[in-house]
């Protein structure tokens, strides 16, 4: 009996574990890292993809319930897709950290694919599930409606190469952060890589008396524990 499920990710078959979450397979098999985690419950965005062409979250999605589907990420767009992206995005000014963009952007092509010339409201219900940390929705909503514009016209105009005091040119990385590619600390992978983990105190308020590490040492995979003894100099 074959104990793997079938899915299609960018238009490549994979078989893979059914009981693995889709955003694990997405960002650590096929290096997708325009998919960020930014909850791991389903509750900002970040990891919203395409499957059959509905805009749905990674992080909550178990590959076994998938079986057959077409799971689509801003790593799959077409070349000219990604350039209208970019471009309105950038024009629009809708990019600060870029953290939840890539997941605005597979929200603004689920809803322009139905529909070319939408509405204020209906983009802004399109992104409803989506948290925006730091650029604010009315510049991601205005860049929602120039990707619509720019996609019935045909065309996708320069960017300003002006560069002088004063003019008004796209951020250096609004491609890297509307496509998906800009690196954050989660997006490094080296061979032999380990990962560390902050432990903090259940309690508000309390006196530390002692930090007992032997148990955590002798669990397997772990290589080390490190507390305030393990800081050189002075710990303030």
């Amino acid at each position: 009996m074959n104990s793997f499920c079938k899915v299609w990710i960018n238009g490549k078959e994979m078989e893979v574990d059914p009981e693995r979450k889709l955003l694990d397979v997405l960002r650590n098999d096929c290096k997708c890292k325009s998919v960020k985690d930014g909850c791991s419950e389903g509750a900002c965005g970040t990891c919203t993809v395409l499957i059959d062409g509905k805009a749905v979250k990674a992080c909550v999605q178990k590959m076994g319930r998938l079986e057959g589907k077409r799971i689509l990420t801003v790593e799959g767009f077409s070349q000219r897709e990604k350039e209208v992206y970019a471009y309105a995005f950038g024009q629009a000014g809708a990019v600060q950290c870029g953290f939840c963009i890539p997941g605005m952007v597979m929200c603004t092509k689920a809803l322009l694919d139905v529909n070319d010339n939408p509405t204020e409201a209906e983009c802004a219900a399109a992104i409803k599930n989506n948290i925006c940390r730091c650029t604010g929705y009315v510049k991601i909503i205005r860049a929602m409606l120039l990707a619509a514009e720019l996609k019935r016209k045909g065309e996708i105009p320069p960017a300003n190469p002006d560069w002088s005091l004063g003019s008004r040119v796209h951020r250096v990385d609004v491609r890297e952060k509307v496509l998906g590619y800009g690196q954050y600390p989660d997006d490094v992978y080296m061979d032999g890589m380990i990962y560390a983990s902050a432990v903090r105190s259940q309690y508000p308020r309390a006196k530390v008396l002692a930090i007992r590490t032997e148990k955590a040492k002798a669990l397997p995979g772990v290589v080390g524990v490190f507390t305030a003894a393990d800081i050189p100099g002075e710990n303030k």
